[in-house]
């Protein structure tokens, strides 16, 4: 396959055809590249082992090279089209998808495209000191895919806005590097991408618990009425699997190591061993995965409901649903706190779809629980991780403002204080994971407190070069 790199930006939307639209992102690149350089990774390296998209067929996105982090091609790429493609859902299921935006729909679609572009920078500013303490150079070229590919779904969101909504789109399109993950003045929009992550089992739990959100999210973008959107989406989730995997095979060896330390010492207090105690890492999966529950929303919503009806954003894999598609007479029950209970009420699925999504969410997080349990039983280890009730640590919805223990009790402000360092971490578990946290930069070494990979990147040896300072 011939790739040409000589294109400024890599895409297959015909950007040469469309010089106005040529030059608006030309104009951004340079605004986009200080960005990276103010708020991108700070450790500084000769080049990084990553994959970069350049066309969305097989060899295209998933081209492996040793790369200049500045120099990553930042490129623009949507799922081919479906010249046949219907609307699956809502009042305009049937009609052939929209090829430019209808003007009624123009300022809802706008935030939904604003939203999930500004979750897309605000990650690798969260990210931005990890490589000071990577614990492998394997683990440093993850973060570095990660964040480079969270560029990459900027541009692809800056598209969308630059190309179909004018100049307010451009203008949302500068604002997205006008705000800072954290910043007191100019937050990012949504909670969870102002929270810190200051070591790698923040990290860890980050990529699956949260990005895992942004699967879901771009799922139901993937279904929309809007074909671009759609097949922006679409292409989207192929790079998000790999955060889900750094997440997920992170936390594997986090738990690998603790189970190790555990048998060899006979003790659960491995902190002294160097390791993370489980009940740490319950902690810290508590934390992140309430926080991620907010990122779904009110249980119910009449903006969602709207955006369904109007064929602007579907549900987790609409097409495998077996019902009507359009919701005006369904039901669904959802919990919710009732003084010092949790009842269920029956209300119109229309206006529960956050809830809907959240439900498959659950479901999906709950396979790394048993993953990682599997790993305890492999050791003969009886402990078990386990998801918190969703009531638990909530911020918003149902249950924001309750106090939930994560057995799912609702309980008074009292106990709940007395029990929070129970449950989520303290200035002290934070401080021993922080203590772990020295960074390892040999080829083919590793940090004491998490297990080896089980194998390299793109067939490469675990004692590759991934990085190069």
């Amino acid at each position: 396959m011939s790739i040409d790199y000589s294109e400024r930006i890599p895409n297959n939307v015909d950007l040469a055809e469309d010089r106005r639209l040529q030059r608006a992102l030309e104009s951004w690149q340079p605004r986009f590249l200080q960005w990276w350089g103010e708020m991108g990774p700070t450790l500084p390296t000769q080049d990084v082992y990553l994959r970069t998209a350049v066309d969305v067929g097989r060899a295209g996105w998933a081209h492996f090279d040793r790369v200049r982090l500045p120099d990553y091609r930042w490129g623009i790429f949507l799922a081919e089209r479906d010249p046949d493609r219907q609307i699956g859902f809502g009042q305009h299921k049937g009609e052939p998808a929209w090829q430019q935006v209808p003007g009624e729909h123009r300022a809802s679609l706008q935030r939904l495209i604003v939203v999930q572009g500004d979750t897309e920078p605000a990650s690798v500013e969260q990210q931005r000191r990890l490589g000071l303490t990577a614990p492998s150079l394997y683990d440093l070229r993850n973060l570095f895919q990660v964040n480079v590919e969270e560029g990459r779904h900027l541009w692809a969101m800056v598209y969308l806005l630059h190309a179909y909504f004018g100049r307010a789109g451009r203008d949302e399109a500068e604002a997205l590097l006008l705000r800072n993950s954290g910043s007191a003045d100019s937050p990012r929009i949504l909670g969870a991408f102002n929270e810190e992550t200051p070591d790698w089992l923040s990290f860890f739990m980050f990529t699956y618990f949260t990005d895992r959100d942004g699967k879901y999210q771009l799922g139901t973008l993937k279904e929309s009425a809007f074909d671009p959107l759609s097949r922006t989406c679409e292409f989207m989730l192929k790079e998000e699997a790999h955060h889900m995997f750094v997440g997920t095979t992170g936390v594997d060896r986090v738990v690998e190591r603790a189970a190790q330390l555990m048998r060899e010492h006979d003790t659960d207090d491995i902190a002294r061993h160097g390791g993370i105690p489980l009940d740490v890492i319950q902690k810290y999966l508590n934390f992140h995965y309430s926080v991620s529950l907010d990122l779904f929303g009110g249980e119910t919503s009449t903006n969602v409901a709207n955006y369904f009806s109007s064929g602007l954003k579907g549900r987790w894999q609409e097409e495998r649903r077996a019902d009507d598609h359009v919701l005006t007479s369904a039901v669904t029950n959802i919990e919710q706190p009732d003084g010092d209970r949790i009842v269920s009420v029956e209300l119109p699925a229309l206006t529960a779809l956050n809830h809907d999504l959240r439900t498959a969410y659950i479901k999906d997080c709950e396979t790394g629980v048993t993953r990682w349990n599997r790993i305890l039983d492999s050791h003969g280890i009886g402990h078990r991780l386990a998801l918190p009730h969703v009531g638990f640590n909530r911020k918003v919805g149902a249950f924001a403002g309750c106090h939930v223990t994560p057995g799912g009790q609702v309980i008074g402000a009292a106990d709940w204080a007395a029990g929070r360092s129970s449950w989520l971490p303290t200035p002290a578990d934070k401080a021993h994971v922080e203590s772990l946290m020295r960074p390892v930069y040999e080829p083919g070494k590793i940090s004491a407190w998490l297990a080896p990979p089980r194998s390299g990147i793109n067939g490469q040896p675990l004692d590759y070069e991934y990085v190069r300072f």
